[in-house]
């Protein structure tokens, strides 16, 4: 099993005749994902590898039956374009640029809990199921199907992660990549929540950053929780102050250290991984 895509996944790719959009519609149709169309005003009939354009959510879920989207176009477009798709029925969505407004994210989220859909993003890698499904710009070569679920903010570290776990022979059920700007789409709460109940995830590797709340708030989450969670925060020794890659990784005060956040884990419960190579050895250690 996995949580939120698998190979019954139908996705569509809004800006899919765009740069970056049709090249990586190349990429994630090599790897097996079933993309069935694309996006883009405007240019409808034409074809991008293979896949229909149309030029609206509406049309593409009526013709192709998708239910879900990945949105390669710049920052300014991605709130009209999240919200068309959820309003046609699309129930999951991820965004993958970055800088994308606040008061954008925050329309974009509550449309999602209006229409019951889910978001991952702004400014994510996407999320790959190995073996199955790829959405984003995730490389593939680091990933193998196995039984460990990871949820981070940063894309690189989700690489780093999944690399470990292939290494050491655990593989992964589904890699989430919440991303980096300030306000997302989903929480690692929810994502935590969904392998929970995901029957084939043995344990699940957290990786956060500086900056925001978005950890602390997976406290309560962890506490619940019988499925073991590993906590690896980045930035460890970041001076206040300075910003570190993402828009979101920044310590404000006494707010958002890693040492504050992983404090906060430890007592919920989650097992401390201070390197990558202290996961696979808490995995050994609690049989996963």
């Amino acid at each position: 099993m996995a949580i939120l895509v698998n190979g019954n996944s139908r996705v569509i790719v809004q800006g899919i005749t765009g740069g970056a959009g049709s090249f990586h519609t190349k990429r994630m149709i090599e790897y097996g994902t079933d993309i069935v169309g694309g996006i883009s005003p405007g240019k409808g009939g034409q074809v991008v590898e293979g896949r229909p354009v149309f030029d609206t959510c509406f049309d593409a879920v009526e013709h192709t039956g998708a239910d879900t989207s990945v949105i390669f176009l710049s920052a300014k477009f991605v709130k009209a374009a999240a919200v068309e798709a959820i309003r046609a029925g699309i129930k999951f969505v991820v965004v993958i640029p970055e800088h994308i407004p606040i008061l954008d994210m925050m329309r974009i989220r509550k449309e999602a809990v209006e229409y019951g859909a889910r978001v991952l993003g702004g400014n994510t890698a996407g999320i790959i199921t190995p073996g199955e499904a790829n959405l984003g710009i995730m490389p593939d070569i680091a990933f193998s199907p196995g039984r460990v679920g990871t949820v981070s903010r940063s894309g690189s570290i989700t690489y780093y992660i999944a690399d470990t776990l292939t290494r050491a022979g655990y593989g992964e059920t589904t890699c989430v990549g919440l991303g980096g700007d300030p306000v997302l789409g989903s929480t690692f709460d929810e994502i935590l929540q969904l392998f929970e109940e995901d029957d084939n995830t043995g344990a699940v590797v957290l990786t956060g950053e500086i900056g925001g709340v978005y950890e602390e708030r997976a406290a309560d989450q962890i506490s619940k929780m019988k499925t073991p969670v590993l906590a690896m925060i980045g930035g460890v020794f970041a001076p206040p102050g300075k910003r570190m890659g993402h828009a979101g990784a920044i310590v404000e005060g006494t707010m958002g250290t890693a040492d504050s956040k992983l404090r906060t884990l430890e007592r919920a419960g989650a097992h401390i991984a201070r390197t990558f190579n202290d996961i696979p050895e808490i995995l050994s250690r609690l049989k996963v």
